[in-house]
């Protein structure tokens, strides 16, 4: 429905906008590593339960998970839609980190800008621009697009997995908060988009 689609898609561009807002400062907010220490320093058991669901943000599981329901529901303008989602998951990413790098000098890897952050899973990078996360936007992008095809009391199954790879993205110390909630409302944006193209 074109309606739910503007929706969502607004949400999601107020979502980016309020993260860039907040983000626009010459370091991390108080608010902001206090939650980032909050989730970080969750126990150390916590990894492997976290583990597995995050992987929904990986871009090959991810777009995998979303061509595997399509088939199973022998949808193909859903897979088609998750691998557009997968497509446009990595031009929205570079778009807005080529856009945001200079306005935002404090958005670095939390191995750099938060001072005792914990680096779980051996994989996390220690520097480099973190803003926004390409695993949430590829997460909730395909949320969006699987949403649309699994039936109601199993269509919020896509969003929970969506928000454990915030949560877990924080928690291994790959992303501040503004990072994943930028990441999530790009998703939300582009996910919309296209499931009401394809879906």
């Amino acid at each position: 429905m074109l309606w739910l689609a503007i929706v969502v898609a607004a949400l999601g561009a107020g979502i980016v906008a309020a993260s860039v807002e907040g983000a626009r400062r010459p370091q991390i907010p108080a608010l902001e590593r206090r939650v980032f220490l909050a989730v970080n320093g969750l126990p150390g058991w916590l990894y492997w339960p976290l583990w597995p669901p995050m992987q929904f943000g990986n871009l090959v599981v991810g777009t995998a998970v979303g061509l595997g329901v399509a088939l199973y529901f022998g949808s193909w303008t859903t897979a088609a839609a998750a691998v557009m989602v997968a497509v446009l998951k990595l031009v929205a990413e570079r778009l807005v980190r080529h856009w945001t790098v200079p306005l935002l000098p404090a958005r670095r890897r939390p191995g750099t800008s938060e001072p005792g952050a914990v680096l779980r899973g051996g994989d996390v990078p220690t520097d480099g621009p973190s803003f926004p996360s390409g695993h949430v936007i590829l997460a909730a992008g395909i949320a969006c697009v699987l949403t649309a095809e699994i039936p109601g009391q199993w269509s919020w199954v896509p969003f929970a997995l969506a928000l454990l790879v915030m949560l877990g993205r924080v928690y291994v110390g790959a992303h501040n908060p503004l990072d994943v909630t930028a990441g999530l409302g790009i998703g939300l944006f582009v996910g919309a988009l296209v499931a009401y193209a394809f879906v």
